[in-house]
């Protein structure tokens, strides 16, 4: 595990300790994020710590083509009781996953300066949201890191309503032509859509 410094710089990702922790400190600047994420590192850190950097392995995944739609979803999702857009609403969504409060977080690890720093990947290009509207209204939601090589870094979600969120998450999926969506870590949730564990250095082939 590395300190960094100010040049934009990671160790080689075989330097992380078991759980994935590989580097400590930095910035959030656009460039670093950029250089961490086209490496398979994301950042994951509370509120009253450093920047902690990340690299686990197993990587937690989905590959599109194994998606997994259960009975009851494919019947909300016929009903057409959601409208699911693109990057219409990034700040709104980055907002509300921020408020989620989590099991053995004991505060939000979606800070100030990591909204700040996905809103500019989002100015530039580099970041999407997806909205799940009901009424008009901002029920659920998701947003991720894409480098334009076919791969979704997905960061995280929230939900108002029941099933809302993966009405979003799968609409977002069929739709679109990614070989591979990034989950980082095992939630049981995304398991139960399909998501799997591969190896590190099988996902490193992917980028």
């Amino acid at each position: 595990m590395q300190l960094l410094t100010e040049d934009i710089w990671f160790p080689n990702a075989d330097e992380a300790t078991a759980d994935g922790l590989l580097a400590i400190g930095g910035d959030l600047s656009v460039e670093r994020l950029l250089h961490a994420y086209k490496n398979g590192i994301f950042p994951w850190f509370e509120m009253d710590e450093p920047i902690l950097w990340w690299s686990p392995n197993p990587r937690f995944v989905l590959f599109p083509e194994k998606l997994k739609v259960s009975k009851s979803m494919k019947q909300i999702l016929r009903n057409g009781d959601y409208t699911v857009t693109i990057s219409k609403a990034f700040k709104e969504v980055i907002t509300e996953c921020s408020k989620i409060k989590r099991n053995g977080q004991a505060s939000t690890w979606i800070t100030n300066g990591m909204v700040e720093a996905y809103i500019n990947l989002h100015d530039l290009g580099y970041a999407k949201s997806v909205e799940v509207w009901r009424d008009k209204k901002l029920v659920a939601g998701l947003y991720g890191v894409d480098l334009g090589n076919n791969v979704f870094c997905g960061e995280s979600m929230f939900t108002k309503e029941s099933n809302a969120s993966k009405a979003g998450f799968i609409t977002f999926i069929q739709n679109t032509n990614y070989k591979l969506i990034d989950c980082q870590v095992y939630t049981k949730h995304l398991e139960s859509l399909g998501a799997e564990e591969i190896s590190r250095d099988l996902f490193l082939e992917y980028l």
